[in-house]
C-alpha cells in the first residue's frame, strides 16, 4: 500500500462512527503487516477519544474481507459474558454499518476502540508476566469454547500443517534454487530423521483425540495486553491469523518462541535450550485460563505441540533458505540457516525433557 499522509488517514478515520471528530493521526506500534494507526477524536465534551486504525495487508491475506468477518464473529462471541470492554478488541461500524472500508485503492480499513491503560510487551520481564500472557491465551480458549471453529475461513491454508511443511521442505532440497542444498545435508537428514513425528496432530484430529478448535494462531507475548497498574492479563489482540486449529499447537509456538533460553538467531548453540521454570509458568498460566475446557486427551499432548511447533518452524527456515531468502526477512546471506539451526537445538532439548514436560502438563492441567 502506498504511504498515506495525514490527511488521508484522517479522512479514511472519518469513515468510522467514532465519538467525535478525528482531528490527529500518526504511525503506531511496530508490526510488520498491516498499516497500524493512532487516531484520536475530540467529542462534544471536549474528552479526547483514542481508536487504532489498521489498513488490512492484502497482498499477505489474499481475502481481507474475511479475515475482518472473522473477527468480527469472533469478538462478537467474546463479549457475550464480558462487560468489561478492555478485555475484547472492539471494532467500530463504519457509517453504513460495516465493519470495514474499502478506499478507492482498494484497501481495506478497520477500526478498533483504544484499549485505555493498558500495555504490551514484546517479552516477557518476568514468570508472572508469562504467566499472564499464558492466562490471556488460555482463557482465549475457555471464552470461545463452543465456537464452531470449522465455520471460519482459512485465513492462511496449510499455515500450521506440518505434513505439508515438510513436504515443502523435501520440494526445496530436490530443486535447491540458490544452490545451497551440498552445505546442510547436515541438517537436511536431522528433519528426515523425525518424518514419523510430524502426522502425530493431524493422525490423533482423525481419531478424535485432538478436536478442532478456534486458535489464534500468533501467539507471542506481544499479542496480549496487560493492565498497566496491575500487569493483569487483559485481552488477546492481531486476531487476523485466527482460524480452526489446534489448541496445542497455540501452546507450543508460545513455548518455542517464549520458553527458549536463547534469541530465535542466536549462533552459539550453547546458548540454546528451553528453559523449565518458564514451561511451567506457562503451562500453570494457560491451564488455569483455560480452567477445565481442554480434554484430557489434548492436555497430554501439549508438548509434543510445542515439539511440533518447533521443528515445522526450523524447516521452514531451512526451506527459505534453501529457496532463496523470498519469504523471510534476512540481515545477513545465512540468517534463516542460523534461525534453523536454533529451532533444531531446541527441538532436540525439548525431546530430552519430553517426560519432564509431560509432569509439569499433568500437575497443572485438569480437564
Amino acid at each position: 500500500m502506498p504511504k498515506k499522509n495525514t490527511a488521508e488517514i484522517k479522512n479514511t478515520a472519518s469513515k468510522f462512527m467514532t465519538d467525535g471528530e478525528p482531528f490527529y493521526c500518526e504511525p503506531y506500534g511496530n508490526g510488520h503487516i498491516n498499516h497500524t494507526y493512532l487516531v484520536k477524536c475530540r467529542n462534544s465534551y471536549d474528552k479526547q477519544v483514542r481508536y487504532i486504525l489498521q489498513a488490512v495487508n492484502n497482498t499477505v491475506f489474499k481475502q481481507p474481507e474475511k479475515l475482518i468477518d472473522n473477527v468480527c464473529r469472533v469478538t462478537e462471541f467474546l463479549k457475550r459474558n464480558e462487560p468489561d470492554r478492555r478485555r475484547v478488541l472492539t471494532l467500530v461500524n463504519t457509517e453504513d454499518g460495516g465493519w470495514f472500508f474499502c478506499d478507492r485503492e482498494g484497501n481495506f480499513w478497520r477500526m478498533y476502540e483504544f484499549a485505555e491503560d493498558s500495555v504490551c510487551i514484546e517479552r516477557p520481564d518476568s514468570k508472572t508476566d508469562f504467566y499472564e500472557c499464558a492466562y490471556a491465551f488460555g482463557k482465549f480458549q475457555r471464552d470461545l469454547d463452543g465456537f464452531p471453529a470449522d465455520t471460519l475461513f482459512e485465513v492462511i491454508p496449510d499455515f500450521h500443517n506440518t505434513e505439508k511443511r515438510y513436504a515443502d521442505f523435501l520440494k526445496a532440497l530436490k530443486e535447491d534454487r540458490a544452490a545451497r542444498a551440498k552445505s546442510v545435508q547436515r541438517e537436511a537428514e536431522f528433519i528426515k530423521s523425525h518424518e514419523k513425528f510430524y502426522s502425530l496432530l493431524s493422525e490423533n484430529h482423525k481419531s478424535g483425540i485432538l478436536p478442532l478448535r478456534v486458535t489464534h494462531n500468533d501467539t507471542k507475548s506481544n499479542n496480549v495486553l496487560l493492565d498497566a497498574q496491575s500487569r493483569k492479563a487483559l485481552c488477546v489482540i492481531d486476531l487476523d491469523t485466527v482460524m480452526p486449529g489446534f489448541s496445542v499447537t497455540d501452546f507450543g509456538d508460545a513455548i518455542r518462541f517464549g520458553a527458549n533460553t536463547a534469541a530465535e538467531d542466536e549462533k552459539e548453540l550453547d546458548k540454546v535450550g528451553l528453559d523449565m521454570d518458564l514451561f511451567e509458568a506457562y503451562t500453570s498460566g494457560y491451564c488455569d485460563g483455560c480452567e477445565g475446557r481442554l480434554l484430557n486427551s489434548e492436555i497430554m499432548l501439549l508438548p509434543e505441540g510445542a515439539q511440533m511447533m518447533t521443528i515445522e518452524c526450523g524447516m521452514r527456515f531451512l526451506t527459505d533458505y534453501l529457496n532463496g531468502d523470498t519469504y523471510f526477512k534476512t540481515d545477513y546471506p545465512e540468517h534463516n540457516l542460523v534461525r534453523c539451526h536454533t529451532q533444531l537445538k531446541l527441538f532436540d532439548d525439548m525431546l530430552a525433557h519430553t517426560e519432564q514436560m509431560k509432569n509439569i502438563v499433568q500437575r497443572f492441567c485438569k480437564p
